[in-house]
């Protein structure tokens, strides 16, 4: 993650955000997983990626729209 931040690198941020939200959502931790999709949704908006729907709608799953 710290590369991708240094190179700015909007994409891999997006996706290594997103696979650690995954995780947490996968432990049950919904907070911690939100706070990553947050980060995943923000750098995949910026990228300008379709993911950006996928992790608005896992948000607003959760109700953090």
């Amino acid at each position: 993650m710290s590369a991708a931040h240094a190179a700015n690198d909007r994409a891999e941020l997006a996706r290594l955000y997103g696979e650690a939200a995954d995780r947490f959502a996968a432990e049950g931790d919904v907070d911690r997983a939100c706070f990553f999709y947050t980060h995943a949704f923000v750098h995949a908006l910026e990228d300008g990626a379709p993911s950006a729907i996928h992790y608005e709608r896992i948000l607003r799953k959760y109700g953090r729209q």
